[in-house]
């Protein structure tokens, strides 16, 4: 009766301790969870297709398929379709495209990638650290400002008067620090 007793008290605590562990690895060993696939690591394989002259060739290992894009040209296919990318004058072009790729110009020289990356970096790096904290402010924009009705009136007095319209002084608007810390920043 005392080892039933043990035993009986030995499952209720084995269970009480299971009971304790629902965290996502015990679930999972179990085979309780399921995980879904990451949809952005699953590919797609070409379908099979026949060869052309039904002779079978030997597979060379290591070598890709031949019926597969690569990544790049399926992204490209999805995204304009197989029509897009098609060469001038090809049998899938039509004249409107022909005409667009000819206007395009020549295309873009292979580093251009590159390049843009450079020239990035060259121009983060030219703001350092002390021209930042030294020049902060940021600097007035070109030009000046006119005074736009000081401006119509110059310009309904010139016409009144019947002189050019660029004669007289052009009105402009002087801004002017208000007390000296507008002037220190």
């Amino acid at each position: 009766m005392k080892s039933i007793t043990v035993l009986c008290g030995a499952s209720m605590a084995a269970l009480l301790v299971l009971a304790g562990c629902t965290g996502d690895d015990l679930t999972r060993s179990f085979g309780l969870q399921r995980d879904a696939p990451d949809e952005f690591t699953v590919t797609t394989r070409a379908p099979l297709s026949m060869p052309p002259d039904f002779s079978l060739r030997p597979p060379q290992p290591g070598a890709s398929r031949p019926q597969e894009q690569s990544i790049a040209q399926s992204a490209q296919v999805t995204v304009a379709g197989s029509a897009a990318f098609d060469t001038p004058a090809s049998p899938g072009s039509t004249p409107g495209q022909d005409a667009l790729l000819a206007a395009a110009g020549s295309p873009p020289p292979a580093d251009i990638r590159a390049r843009v990356d450079a020239e990035a970096v060259q121009a983060a790096s030219s703001h350092a650290l002390s021209d930042e904290l030294l020049f902060w402010k940021s600097p007035t924009p070109p030009g000046t400002a006119v005074d736009a009705q000081q401006e119509a009136q110059r310009l309904q007095q010139n016409a009144a008067l019947g002189n050019a319209p660029d004669s007289g002084e052009t009105p402009v608007i002087h801004t002017k620090p208000k007390n000296i810390f507008d002037w220190l920043f």
